[in-house]
């Protein structure tokens, strides 16, 4: 990663590089090959405090050096019936692709109608450049400390090792992922509702909930990263098909659902924001936009179960070209054919009847998976806290899979009240952008970078710092403040945002029986 990357052990270990760089290198060798692609000659920088969970992981030579410590998590697996450190990038990939390639995506149209089609695509490529830069921050945080297990022991660290920092990035951590679960139940009971005739259900929105419910929590039950990355590939190809659909029948139904020539007239599109465009509408928009890019939360639970971190990246880059090209095609093409009246959210609703339920009906793999995918992370964290040192984690016990089955189902039940609580997509996403993404999309990786140079030796911002430092330092800075600015003003749009679609009556209230299809 960035300059300064030290090995703290001797060449002598195998697979391990020691690096005589100054710890000022400065921006040429933060923008070295390894340290943006990865791979063998990833060369691996000091500590910034001690080794954590060394209960389970038991360095009796004192070597905690990167290679020492996965060579130990590797040799407590061996033999195991359910082993963790399986998953290769290419699987990695996967689960980045079925993270990342989702009904979001489905979201930028509306962004785009609110913002204009240039601020949209403009910021568009500027939070995937961000995302894309403290992903590789976080990456090499995870290499300098393997044992961490998800981004709550993360948090501990970054912030000298207090247990509040924990027991804080916990609470957000579980919120995040159940808010993620409860949208994929809220879509779920608008996908049904969508293709069902009104009346065969009594109280559709509640049933049909308590159904995706159930579905997505007994699709939870794989308990390793390795086998749901099988059912990500799956995912994401069907949503990519799903997407490539709704835009290509955007364009082919030529007016858009609800067209009324004499009341709303011809579909507008524009390249800037429409006179009047409030700043808590604009900045809703850039926050949908944000939520689907951010997914920090998940990177370190998915690096902690690779065969070799080093290769991370690979994944990484990968993922991030295609949500470039799918977000920004996709977005732009169903925008220009539906225009700012008679756009929804997600943008299924736009299409005429036959088309919507054709292309919605291949975002059903995700829908169930991404939701499926957050609530493996949160049981995970639960479960190996629980078990941290039993068979029961490692083995097929009864004990372990009720466990695990009673975790995963009492995350499913809150994700389902929340969803019947709050039922309203854009605003959903807009509120928990900002509540979560502000940590961990944006503040945590600039603290990580600072806390990282700092155990690199010479951290200083007003001394025998070079150009290419001040640079770097500067904009982990204002890393930190848009984390900052979302979490204040974010939060506010979101807040306002929601009660004025209360008031003008634009969402149902909380567990209605009302329809909520597209």
């Amino acid at each position: 990663m960035s300059r300064g990357l030290e090995d703290v052990v001797s060449a002598e270990k195998p697979g391990v590089v020691e690096d005589s760089t100054p710890a000022h290198a400065g921006l040429d060798d933060f923008w070295s090959f390894s340290s943006i692609f990865g791979g063998k000659g990833v060369k691996i920088g000091p500590r910034i405090g001690p080794l954590l969970h060394s209960d389970t992981i038991d360095i009796s030579s004192g070597d905690e050096s990167t290679d020492a410590i996965l060579t130990k998590q590797r040799e407590l697996e061996d033999g195991n019936a359910i082993q963790y450190r399986t998953c290769s990038w290419q699987k990695t990939a996967a689960l980045l692709f079925s993270e990342y390639i989702c009904l979001a995506t489905m979201s930028f149209p509306w962004s785009y109608s609110i913002l204009g089609l240039v601020p949209g695509l403009i910021l568009t490529f500027f939070v995937a450049g961000i995302v894309l830069y403290t992903s590789l921050v976080l990456w090499e945080f995870c290499l300098r400390h393997p044992e961490v297990r998800d981004v709550c022991d993360i948090g501990q660290m970054l912030f000298w090792n207090k247990k509040w920092a924990w027991y804080a990035t916990a609470a957000m951590f579980l919120l995040n992922n159940t808010f993620i679960q409860a949208l994929h139940v809220l879509v779920g009971v608008k996908y049904l509702d969508t293709v069902t005739s009104a009346g065969s259900v009594s109280c559709r929105p509640v049933v049909y909930g308590v159904i995706v419910m159930l579905v997505c929590w007994l699709s939870s039950l794989p308990r390793t990263f390795n086998m749901l990355s099988k059912l990500g590939t799956a995912s994401a190809l069907f949503t990519f098909i799903s997407v490539v659909l709704a835009a290509a029948f955007a364009g082919a139904q030529r007016k858009p659902a609800g067209f009324d020539p004499l009341a709303l007239g011809e579909p507008i599109v524009t390249a800037f924001p429409v006179a009047g465009t409030t700043f808590v509408a604009a900045l809703n928009a850039f926050l949908n936009i944000s939520y689907t890019f951010i997914g920090q939360i998940t990177l370190p639970s998915f690096i902690a179960e690779m065969e070799d971190p080093r290769d991370f990246p690979k994944a990484l880059w990968a993922c991030t070209i295609a949500e470039i090209i799918v977000f920004s095609i996709v977005g732009g093409v169903v925008y220009a054919y539906t225009g700012n009246q008679y756009m929804t959210a997600p943008a299924f609703g736009s299409l005429t009847e036959v088309y919507k339920k054709v292309a919605f009906s291949f975002m059903i793999p995700t829908i169930i998976f991404l939701g499926v995918l957050y609530a493996s992370v949160s049981a995970r964290f639960v479960f190996f806290r629980i078990f941290h040192n039993s068979r029961h984690k490692s083995e097929h016990t009864v004990i372990g899979w009720a466990s695990w089955a009673g975790i995963l189902l009492a995350t499913w039940i809150l994700a389902f009240v929340i969803a019947e609580v709050i039922p309203f997509f854009s605003y959903l996403l807009s509120l928990m952008s900002s509540l979560f993404d502000s940590f961990f999309g944006f503040i945590f990786w600039g603290v990580a970078y600072f806390r990282m140079r700092n155990a690199d030796g010479k951290l200083s911002l007003l001394q025998g710092q070079s150009v290419s430092g001040y640079i770097l330092a500067a904009f982990n800075v204002f890393i930190i403040l848009i984390g900052v600015f979302f979490l204040t003003l974010g939060t506010y749009a979101s807040v306002e945002g929601i009660i004025e679609a209360f008031e003008a009556g634009n969402v149902g209230s909380a567990f209605t029986c009302t329809g909520e299809g597209l």
